[in-house]
């Protein structure tokens, strides 16, 4: 297997020829929407945005070494991947974006629990994505997952 890099710019680059551009201008919307206190690094293999340490200490519940896990994305096999968990821990948030989804996409929408996915670079609504992104700041998520995590208990 190719090693896909160990930098964000590095693993866009190593991408397909034909997702580059998408993928840069993805990476763009979210750091120009992203609310402080997230940081962008590599994640599980992906472009990832984590609370980091300095900000929440307990780390993320699976591996506390890993800071807390928010948002990635990342281009697999057969498309372009965002994962955002604000879509699974939040039901009104995902409401939101499914109904929002329609208004701007003319694809049917293809989404897991947290993953949406992208067959072409340029089915990507990225002004969705973009006001996605903005609306959980990092205590807003840190708040949220704690919840979520106590009710699993």
């Amino acid at each position: 297997m190719q090693n896909p890099g160990t930098t964000p710019d590095e693993l866009i680059n190593n991408a397909p020829e034909e997702r580059k551009a998408a993928l840069n201008k993805l990476r763009k919307t979210i750091l120009d929407n992203l609310p402080g206190g997230f940081k962008e690094c590599l994640n599980y293999g992906m472009v990832g945005y984590v609370v980091p340490h300095t900000i929440y200490p307990a780390g993320y519940h699976c591996d506390p070494k890993l800071p807390l896990p928010f948002m990635s994305f990342a281009s697999q096999k057969n498309f372009i991947a965002f994962y955002h968990m604000g879509l699974y821990a939040n039901q009104e948030l995902l409401n939101w974006f499914v109904s929002e989804y329609t208004k701007v996409s003319k694809t049917k929408l293809d989404m897991g629990k947290s993953c949406v996915r992208f067959k072409k670079p340029d089915q990507i609504p990225f002004g969705l994505i973009g006001e996605l992104v903005s609306k959980i700041s990092a205590e807003e998520w840190i708040a949220l997952y704690e919840k979520n995590l106590k009710s699993t208990k």
